[in-house]
């Protein structure tokens, strides 16, 4: 699996599960904050065992697409962050017999990120709280 070095350091890989508009968001925090591998597709890098491990969950998480993000989870002992109230609360789709009322009803989550969308610079700090 491919991921973020964050910090340039090894010391936060980031997993991004992007699933709807707070993709952008998480786009553009990546942009601002992450360190880039040049030589690596789309700046990422391979995980490696022993690595600390962050898999944040943005957007709105459908009852279809639980299996396939708790699969993704399960591989990497992570600590997951939800990004934005849909992954967190379902957002203004919370009613819908298709979203899940939040992924903390199905996994342990780490961290919530508040916001629709929040911003980069919210991401950046919390990831710097999960690295401490």
């Amino acid at each position: 699996m491919q991921a973020w070095d964050w910090f340039g350091d090894r010391s936060l890989m980031v997993v991004d599960i992007s699933l709807a508009c707070c993709a952008i968001e998480m786009e553009a925090a990546t942009a601002l904050h992450a360190v880039h591998d040049d030589s690596a597709p789309r700046g990422q890098v391979p995980l490696q065992p022993g690595d600390t491990v962050a898999i944040i969950v943005a957007g709105t998480v459908t009852d279809a697409v639980v299996a396939h993000v708790e699969q993704i989870i399960a591989r990497h002992d992570a600590k997951v962050v939800s990004f934005g109230v849909c992954a967190s609360s379902g957002g203004p789709y919370w009613d819908s017999y298709a979203v899940t009322k939040g992924i903390g009803q199905m996994l342990e989550v780490a961290r919530f990120v508040p916001g629709c969308p929040p911003t980069p610079a919210a991401l950046h700090s919390t990831l710097e709280e999960l690295r401490a």
